[in-house]
């Protein structure tokens, strides 16, 4: 049933970007829909604390577990892609679900209710995340993996800036500059949100083309992944590269607690979500050049510079007292993403066999999201039973681990 899948075969279509279509369209779709997550579920922690009134134990499960959900799926969504040797279906799936789910979030009254609506959404994403990012994979050549991701990541994160910025003008338009989130501003922010999350819909059904497959060959792969493989199972550099992702993410808890620290210095609700415009434009801006440079100079040292990157932003926001250093964090948590996120799934293309990217990218995502979980659990208590700062020390620390396994276990 299934059948080998490979490179695209060049686009009949004119490039963009001197890339295949497929990816600006991509992009595109992942710009639109994350204008709308960030309207809806980007000040989730926040709904639950000054709306719901939960504690940051309940916040961090309600975060761990959300972005954990997922996982189980993106294993089986990539699995079955490279089964039907089709990207395409899955994804259109994936991003159907997650959009009829968001109208939810404009009904939800407990803590109960948002974990449930936010694990629709996240269904959602486990289905249409894998064969998404193998749908990338398949349309660049393997010299252009990183300058492919590095766009598709750049795209998605200034979607996620506009849709910031929009959130920003309808708080400030519906409550002004106070601390905390209104129910009302909320539900502007849903019903807003909703549009751009169907146009993504649209864009991916009528512009994004599964294309004919050729045939992989050694030349299509510089990096020399089919030398020495066992055909049967993954390359020994793939799993210990997982390995080294969980260590790196049991560190690093959801990202809602990183909003919950900009909130406990005091930040109004305003600038909190500015911080955050702030964090995705220097997460676009560096998306790009990240994936270009990581062409030239080989993943994994792009890597372990982001995660050095990472375990300092994690330290200042141990150690900040005052709003300006939170700014200043924000923009570089972005350089962070910006370098790491592409990049990443650009050695993971490097790692597999073409025909078998669906499954990888699948593992990918499923251990990061299944360690997502234990994660915020442990960055939850923390907060709570020793201080706001300790999730910070802890993540920092795992990550500087990371740097060490990465570099010492995982040939390039």
């Amino acid at each position: 049933m299934s059948k080998s899948i490979g490179n695209s075969e060049p686009s009949k279509r004119g490039k963009v970007f001197g890339l295949n279509p497929n990816v600006f369209f991509l992009g595109l779709v992942s710009l639109l829909t994350d204008i709308s997550s960030e309207m809806i579920f980007t000040l989730i922690p926040l709904f639950l604390s000054n709306v719901l009134g939960a504690a940051a134990t309940v916040i961090g499960f309600v975060g761990g577990l959300s972005e954990s959900a997922d996982a189980l799926l993106r294993i089986l969504s990539g699995w079955v892609s490279d089964r039907i040797g089709k990207r395409k279906p899955l994804a259109l799936l994936g991003y159907s679900v997650s959009t009829l789910a968001k109208p939810f979030m404009y009904m939800a009254s407990s803590w109960g209710a948002v974990l449930a609506v936010r694990f629709g959404d996240r269904m959602g994403k486990g289905l249409r995340s894998s064969p998404r990012d193998a749908l990338v994979a398949d349309s660049v050549a393997a010299g252009e993996r990183g300058r492919g991701f590095g766009l598709h990541r750049a795209m998605d994160t200034v979607g996620a800036a506009l849709g910031l910025i929009i959130a920003a003008v309808i708080i400030y338009q519906v409550q002004g500059g106070g601390l905390e989130l209104g129910l009302e501003t909320y539900h502007w922010l849903v019903l807003v949100g909703i549009v751009p999350a169907v146009l993504a819909v649209l864009v991916l059904l009528f512009f994004v083309r599964e294309g004919r497959k050729k045939a992989q060959t050694k030349d299509d792969d510089q990096a020399g992944v089919e030398q020495g493989r066992n055909k049967a199972g993954f390359d020994i550099r793939f799993k210990l590269f997982l390995a080294v992702m969980a260590v790196f993410t049991l560190g690093n808890s959801s990202d809602f607690f990183v909003i919950l620290r900009a909130q406990d210095l005091e930040a109004p609700l305003v600038q909190v979500t500015l911080m955050l415009v702030l964090f995705n434009v220097t997460y676009a801006a560096v998306s790009w050049p990240a994936g270009r440079l990581s062409d030239k100079l080989g993943r994994r040292r792009i890597i372990t510079i982001g995660w050095a990157i990472y375990a300092l932003v994690y330290l200042g926001f141990a150690l900040s007292t005052s709003l300006w250093q939170i700014w200043l964090l924000f923009a570089a948590y972005g350089i962070y993403y910006g370098i790491v996120e592409g990049v990443a799934r650009a050695f993971v293309a490097d790692l597999v066999p073409a025909e078998k990217r669906g499954t990888a990218y699948g593992f990918y995502h499923g251990v990061v999201g299944m360690t997502l979980l234990p994660a915020s659990l442990i960055a939850g208590w923390l907060w709570d039973a020793v201080n706001p700062a300790a999730p910070f020390y802890l993540g920092a620390g795992l990550a500087f681990l990371a740097m060490l396994g990465l570099m010492g276990l995982v040939r390039e």
